[in-house]
């Protein structure tokens, strides 16, 4: 039984949710589309966040005496096979993005230490993903209560408390009656309209890449919901917590971009050189480039919140799948504070391995693309089997108690489904194709690496489950047993 002193409230879980989700680094790639940015926003809003939202609270509420997430919504519904192999893609996608994003931490916390030009140097960059991964890592251990308490200040000091600075500064810009850049003809970095709309111009597969990835920066919705047993009535507290994270991403991602687009023209917004640059822009405007420093060390603690978001939510639901015979018993072990240890230690060395290619090569950021966009389609497919959860469970237990239903009945639930499975496949496809702006080389072998991708690491989860043993079950039950005594 949880203690009262260990409940997650709704505003916990809310910035837990937002720390998964939202990241700062997708403003300056949203602000150089100028207008164009209210038409991604709304179509990633419509299509991804809000039916992932929905379902994900309705099924978070199904099931909120159960711990597990993803994995026991797919399990309900389609078996073990299926629920094993929904938790093994939300996992395996972020080992693959732990090194991405603290990669970011490393180039934001190189500003802080006045040193811009170490965020390209290969060996600052492992060595700072390594030692931030691992103490992340340490403070997983300590437990739900600890991963709480970090990732709420991390969001709120690395996320929230940067968004309103960067908002704020875009207001004042625009009640001084200063000029606005996106309105400026040629805004649009990516469009070739000469006055700028709220609808892009998409002329090739490039464009549509663009658009997948601003669907993608709201992934993540879901990943929270491993915590729903921790919360004091978590049937009606999970679903306000979803919703009000939901809001609190929307309004960041678009007020923060619209904010940058105002006052840097777009063709002086750097994809490549990150926030943090955007960031100094904006602060020299103001004349505040003293507090880029600063800022450089928030946006990194932000960093390390969101991935303590990650680390203890998939990894969590694959504990369950370890308990329940589907992994060796040996990865079903818990240290005293309940936490997956071993889990944590083999996703530590996996990372620690991935982060090494930074003291090998000069320049991984298209290796590092092209793994980013085998674990994005494979993220997809879990949001597939998510939707096709929810609809199954609709008919196969229509009598399982929902403290949260998605509105409008089975109709809005299909209706509901069919709008993120719209979303969802389409990102999925356009994931195949590289983006016209980035040199990956042959599209085909790029079409073949990331399609080969998909099929090994996918083939993987449903290997395991067909030579899984009936004795890992039983000694997993019995490791349960004598740590509770």
């Amino acid at each position: 039984m949880t203690k009262k002193s260990t409940y997650l409230s709704v505003s916990t879980l809310m910035l837990m949710t937002v720390a998964s989700v939202i990241s700062l680094r997708g403003l300056p790639m949203m602000a150089k589309e100028g207008l164009n940015m209210f038409f991604y926003i709304l179509f990633a809003t419509v299509l991804f966040l809000i039916p992932a939202s929905l379902v994900a609270a309705e099924l978070g509420s199904a099931f909120s005496n159960q711990r597990g997430g993803i994995y026991t919504w797919v399990k309900a519904a389609f078996g073990p096979r299926w629920g094993f192999t929904a938790i093994w893609l939300q996992w395996i996608q972020n080992v693959i993005w732990y090194p991405t994003v603290l990669g970011f931490a490393a180039g934001s916390l190189a500003y802080f230490f006045l040193a811009p030009e170490l965020s390209t140097n290969g060996y600052y960059n492992g060595a700072v993903i390594v030692v931030f991964y691992w103490m992340a890592t340490f403070f997983t251990l300590c437990g739900t209560a600890t991963i709480g308490r970090i990732t709420k200040y991390g969001v709120l000091l690395g996320t929230i408390i940067p968004g309103i600075l960067v908002i704020s500064l875009g207001v004042i810009w625009m009640l001084r009656g200063l000029p606005l850049e996106f309105l400026q003809p040629g805004a649009g970095a990516l469009t070739e309209h000469v006055h700028p709309t709220f609808f892009p111009h998409i002329s090739g597969l490039g464009s549509l890449a663009f658009l997948a990835g601003i669907v993608l920066l709201f992934a993540g919705v879901e990943v929270q919901a491993v915590h729903v047993t921790a919360m004091k009535n978590p049937s009606s507290e999970f679903p306000k917590a979803m919703f009000f994270a939901a809001l609190i991403i929307v309004v960041l991602f678009l007020l923060g971009s619209l904010s940058v687009a105002a006052v840097i023209p777009a063709s002086e917004i750097s994809l490549t050189a990150g926030l943090m640059e955007a960031f100094r822009m904006l602060m020299e405007k103001f004349n505040l480039g003293f507090m880029v420093p600063i800022l450089g060390l928030l946006t990194a603690f932000g960093a390390i919140g969101g991935v303590m978001s990650w680390i203890s939510g998939p990894s969590r639901g694959l504990l369950s799948t370890a308990q329940e015979g589907e992994l060796p018993p040996f990865l079903a072990k818990t240290n005293a504070n309940g936490v997956q240890i071993n889990i944590l230690l083999v996703q530590g060395a996996i990372v620690t391995v991935l982060a090494s290619l930074y003291f090998l090569m000069d320049n991984v950021s298209v290796a590092f693309f092209v793994l980013s966009a085998m674990t994005v389609t494979l993220y997809l497919v879990m949001y597939i089997l998510m939707y096709a959860a929810a609809l199954r469970l609709r008919y196969s237990r229509p009598d399982l108690p929902r403290s949260y239903k998605v509105p409008g009945g089975m109709i809005g639930m299909w209706i509901i489904s069919m709008i993120g499975l719209t979303g969802v496949v389409f990102a999925c496809v356009v994931g195949f194709f590289p983006p016209s702006n980035l040199p990956v080389g042959n599209p085909a072998f790029y079409v073949l690496l990331v399609l080969g991708g998909l099929i090994f690491f996918l083939s993987i989860p449903l290997i395991i489950h067909h030579f899984r043993k009936a004795s890992w079950k039983v000694e997993a039950e019995n490791d349960i047993s004598n740590e509770k005594k």
